[in-house]
């Protein structure tokens, strides 16, 4: 469980770096803002993937012992 919550972790970390990156908009002066705007939008990311994967998961496991 602990190592496949690290993975998805590592891959919002990813996908967020190169989110932010790749935004457009022009950058706040406030380094404290930066931080805060990065950490929230990687626990957002890392919310709706845990809740994919977890849910994909259990619905999974459901219909492996619905057939048996």
């Amino acid at each position: 469980m602990k190592k496949k919550i690290l993975n998805i972790l590592g891959i919002s970390w990813i996908v967020t770096t190169i989110g932010f990156v790749m935004d457009g908009d022009p950058t706040v002066p406030g380094v404290l803002l930066r931080f805060t705007e990065f950490f929230f939008m990687l626990g957002i990311v890392f919310l709706i993937l845990s809740v994919f994967y977890f849910r994909s998961m259990f619905i999974k496991n459901r219909f492996r012992k619905l057939i048996k």
